[in-house]
């Protein structure tokens, strides 16, 4: 087969790295309410991890 490689799918593990984001996003934030701190700790994670996930899955793969 001379497409086997182009069709096979890439396993980047962005679409993990999005869905562990959204859990620390959300529900991280509630684990420790009497500590601020650790809530806007865990919500800029969360971004930043669901930012890196959403960068390999959608971006990479586009700008060559």
């Amino acid at each position: 087969m001379a497409h086997n490689e182009y069709n096979r799918t890439r396993n980047s593990g962005g679409f993990v790295l999005i869905i562990m984001g959204a859990l620390l996003l959300f529900l991280a934030p509630n684990i420790y309410p009497s500590e601020p701190a650790l809530g806007v700790a865990a919500f800029a994670g969360g971004l930043i991890v669901g930012g890196i996930g959403f960068y390999t899955k959608f971006v990479r793969t586009r700008v060559k």
